[in-house]
C-alpha cells in the first residue's frame, strides 16, 4: 500500500458512504475518529500506516482516558479505527493487528435518564400555545414521547411518511432499516394542527417535504430540536437538563411500566439486540423497589 494516511482515510470513507450505504451522521463519525487518530500518529512522528504498531494503539488510548474522555466514546474511537484497519487489510494487506489486539474499556453502569410522569405532563402543559412557534414545539415534544424515535429520525421525516389514518409513522432508523411506530391521540392532534396552521406560515416561498421546519421554513437540524427542548425545560422550570434522548428513554421506561413487553418495545425501539433494549427493565425494577420502599408501612 503506497496511499498516504489522507488518501487511505478517503477510500476507507468512499467504501462506507457507496458499499455499506451507511448514514451521514455515522460517516461524520469515522471520518472525524480517524481523524484524530492520524492527527496524533503525525504528531508521534509516524508517517506511514504500515508503521503503526501496538504501542501506538495503547498511547492513543491512554491519551483518551487522560483527557477525560467518556468510556462509550473511546469504545466507539476504538470500533472506527479497528474498522478503518480492517478495510485496509483486506483492501491492501496490511496490518490490522494493533487494534484488533485492543481491548474495548468496559461500559460505565449508567442508568437512562428519563421523567416522571408527573414531570412530562408539567412539560406539556406549560408550552401549550397558539403561536406558529408554540404549536410547532408541541408537535416535536408530542411526536418524540409518542414513538420514542431518535432525534435524526425525527428531523429526516417527510410529509408522505407519515398515515394519519391509521395514526402510523415510518421512520428511516440505524442501518437504513425502516420501521413503522404507531402514534396516540395527542401526538393525532398536535401534528394536525401544526401541518394545517403552523407548518404554511413558517414555510413562506420554501418548497420541501420534511415534517419539521425552522423558523424560517428550512430543514429542522438535530442541533435545532435540541435548542427546543432546552427552551422548554426552562419555561416548566423543571430541575433538569433535557436532551433528545431523554424522551426516547422516558417513552420505553413508561411503556414497561405500564406492562409492555421487551420484545414489543425492542421493536418500537429499532434495537438490532435484545440486550440494547434490557437496559430498560433495571430503570423499571429501580422504579417498582423505589414505589415499594415510599409505599409500604413496614419497608
Amino acid at each position: 500500500m503506497n496511499a498516504s494516511p489522507k488518501e487511505a482515510l478517503e477510500h476507507f470513507i468512499r467504501y462506507v458512504q457507496l458499499e455499506k450505504n451507511f448514514s451521514l451522521h455515522t460517516v461524520r463519525e469515522y471520518k472525524a475518529d480517524i481523524n484524530q487518530f492520524l492527527i496524533f500518529l503525525n504528531n508521534e512522528g509516524v508517517v506511514s500506516l504500515h508503521e503503526v504498531e501496538y504501542i501506538h494503539a495503547r498511547l492513543y488510548v491512554t491519551m483518551l482516558y487522560d483527557e477525560g474522555m467518556a468510556r462509550t466514546s473511546i469504545s466507539r474511537k476504538i470500533s472506527s479505527i479497528r474498522s478503518f484497519f480492517r478495510f485496509l487489510n483486506k483492501e491492501f494487506d496490511l496490518d490490522d493487528a494493533p487494534f484488533r489486539s485492543l481491548y474495548h474499556p468496559k461500559k460505565e453502569e449508567r442508568l437512562p435518564n428519563f421523567f416522571y410522569e408527573e414531570e412530562l405532563k408539567q412539560l406539556f402543559e406549560v408550552n401549550v400555545g397558539e403561536d406558529t412557534k408554540s404549536v410547532r414545539n408541541l408537535a416535536i415534544l408530542e411526536l418524540l414521547y409518542a414513538t420514542g424515535m431518535r432525534v435524526s429520525e425525527c428531523t429526516s421525516i417527510e410529509l408522505q411518511d407519515i398515515d394519519f389514518y391509521y395514526s402510523i409513522i415510518r421512520v428511516m432508523g440505524k442501518g437504513r432499516k425502516e420501521r413503522i411506530i404507531p402514534f396516540g391521540q395527542y401526538a393525532h392532534q398536535a401534528l394536525t394542527k401544526y401541518i394545517n396552521e403552523a407548518r404554511p406560515k413558517l414555510m413562506k416561498e420554501k418548497d420541501h417535504q420534511r415534517l419539521f421546519v425552522n423558523m424560517r421554513g428550512g430543514e429542522l437540524t438535530a442541533r435545532g430540536v435540541r435548542h427546543i427542548l432546552s427552551e422548554m425545560i426552562n419555561k416548566a422550570t423543571l430541575h433538569s437538563k433535557i436532551y433528545p434522548h431523554m424522551l426516547r428513554h422516558t417513552f420505553a421506561t413508561h411503556l414497561l411500566n405500564n406492562g409492555a413487553d421487551l420484545r414489543t418495545v425492542q421493536e418500537l425501539l429499532g434495537h438490532a439486540h435484545l440486550a440494547s433494549t434490557q437496559v430498560y427493565t433495571h430503570v423499571t425494577k429501580e422504579h417498582l423497589r423505589n414505589t415499594y420502599m415510599n409505599a409500604h408501612p413496614r419497608a
